[in-house]
């Protein structure tokens, strides 16, 4: 185990295993058996809440062609939120704090898309490299400047993610151990500013989520 700033996001264990990648998936667990069984009020709020991104994606996507990508979407976006609250819990490993899986997540959707659009719509995937208006001296430059940042989109989506996510955790821990030298008032103090930042971070959690899935779902809305 590491001893530093760091140990916190180190996936190994005692006995050398990548045990603690499990807690992508243990956190099931603590989903209660009715939540699955009956239409309880939680149930019915996150039937409401994937309603609305139904709703949402299918209007960003806007093509009869991929009706089912909001499914995928909406599938993407539970994984990344359920892992980033997870992650909250003391003593729990951030997954979603790691490169490994969210590159994991964004590099397979970006190659799926990229394979699609110049196989099946190569001339509307030529277009999009010449914004329109383009000077015609500057249509080198902009294919350049376009394929760039078109191959560096799936990096851009996992460090995205993954910062988001180290900072905030970051953060509290740096305060954290600061408590232990500090007097009453500034303890009560510590104490305070801990729970916003928890606060933050608990929305940071449901907008990163929501970003990389609305990101996700333009980039599959120009290939289309």
């Amino acid at each position: 185990m590491m001893m530093n700033l760091f140990s916190s996001f180190d996936p190994s264990t005692n006995f050398n295993l990548s045990m603690n990648w499990l807690s992508t998936f243990i956190g099931l667990t603590f989903i209660p058996i009715m939540f699955w069984k009956i239409p309880s009020r939680t149930l019915m709020l996150w039937n409401k809440i994937l309603t609305t991104l139904h709703k949402e994606f299918k209007t960003l996507i806007s093509s009869y062609k991929s009706q089912g990508n909001t499914l995928m979407m909406i599938s993407l976006f539970s994984l990344i939120l359920f892992n980033n609250f997870i992650g909250l819990f003391p003593y729990i490993f951030t997954s979603t704090s790691h490169m490994v899986l969210t590159l994991t997540l964004a590099l397979p959707f970006w190659m799926s898309f990229m394979i699609f659009g110049w196989i099946n719509n190569t001339i509307h995937m030529l277009a999009h490299l010449v914004p329109t208006g383009t000077p015609g001296i500057l249509m080198p430059f902009m294919v350049c400047i376009e394929t760039i940042s078109n191959i560096i989109r799936p990096g851009t989506l996992a460090i995205r993610l993954s910062a988001n996510m180290i900072a905030g955790h970051l953060l509290l821990t740096l305060l954290g151990n600061t408590g232990s030298s500090m007097s009453i008032m500034m303890l009560n103090l510590l104490v305070i500013v801990q729970i916003l930042l928890l606060v933050l971070e608990s929305a940071v959690a449901i907008i990163q989520s929501y970003v990389f899935t609305v990101l996700t779902t333009l980039y599959s809305s120009e290939v289309i």
